[in-house]
């Protein structure tokens, strides 16, 4: 929504990114959103342009000046969607694993966004040009359900519930190891790793993160877990159980970077999604199956012990 937004920088975020710290406080807007406008100058800091990468100081006011959603000009592509549920306000899907939700640089077709342009006649247009309709986001290969705004009154609504963590999103994931407690949590703070920028890490000054977890099933030398989010960093489960080393089975990222049970990627799915509806406040909540070829990894380890 174009206007302006006014940011202050606490002594918790002091070090931050720039561009990191207002992708963080304005859900609503993309990563690559939010650098476009610094470098216009749409974002200031105590009055003055800085770059992407500028580091934050405590005490430092940032203004956000939001301009107008320009006309979109991605390309609509006829790619089968399961839709869950919809009505004028929102639609829930069923992400499948290896779709990427929206266009970058390098990759600008056969995302869940050209898919949502061709099936929807509205979306909300909050998120910029290239992510419209997209509230939140899950990874390329990890599949399950999700949540799209049609339009602008549904986005602010439900990034509200996403920004002070009250929609319910719950996973299944099958993890290395044995986990011997059938319930857990895992709080630990999470940011960019200082030794790998493409990786998040448990870090010393990072976000809060708070991962719950129950035992559903130990399958040999491995465990499948239900696992619920508080917080919504990014990678979150997939760096949290690697942090207590039960890394996710088939993760090329935060695993062993071996292929396992004959996966390329991640044993992750977005199983539950629950919210208040933007029009009546009701809560619902959605869920996803889990897909054949986690049900086919399952059914033989079961065989096997």
């Amino acid at each position: 929504m174009p206007g302006t937004e006014i940011l202050l920088v606490d002594e918790e975020m002091e070090g931050a990114r720039l561009d990191a710290f207002v992708a963080e406080q304005l859900d609503e807007l993309s990563r690559s959103l939010v650098k476009t406008l610094i470098e216009s100058g749409e974002i200031r800091v105590d009055g003055k342009q800085q770059k992407p990468s500028y580091r934050l100081k405590a005490g430092e006011e940032i203004i956000v000046e939001i301009p107008a959603v320009r006309e979109l000009e991605l390309k609509a592509q006829d790619i089968p969607l399961v839709f869950i549920y919809q009505d004028k306000d929102i639609a829930v899907i069923d992400k499948p694993k290896g779709m990427v939700v929206h266009p970058a640089h390098g990759n600008w077709e056969n995302t869940l966004v050209n898919a949502l342009l061709f099936h929807l006649k509205d979306l909300s247009g909050i998120n910029g040009e290239l992510r419209p309709g997209i509230v939140h986001r899950l990874d390329k290969d990890t599949s399950g359900v999700m949540v799209v705004a049609k339009n602008d009154m549904a986005h602010r609504q439900l990034a509200a519930q996403i920004k002070d963590h009250s929609i319910n999103r719950e996973y299944i994931t099958l993890v290395h190891g044995i986990i011997k407690e059938n319930l857990g949590s895992i709080e630990a703070p999470i940011g960019r790793s200082k030794q790998d920028r493409k990786k998040m890490a448990v870090i010393a000054g990072g976000r809060p993160a708070v991962s719950n977890y129950q035992v559903l099933e130990r399958l040999g030398n491995y465990t499948l877990l239900r696992v619920k989010l508080l917080t919504g960093r990014t990678h979150q489960i997939r760096v949290h159980f690697a942090y207590i080393k039960h890394s996710v089975v088939g993760d090329p990222l935060y695993g062993s970077g071996k292929k396992q049970l004959g996966l390329d990627n991640q044993a992750l799915h977005a199983h539950l999604l629950g919210f208040k509806h933007p029009s009546s406040g009701e809560y619902r909540e959605f869920k996803s199956n889990l897909p054949p070829y986690f049900e086919c990894i399952l059914s033989d380890l079961r065989n096997k012990h």
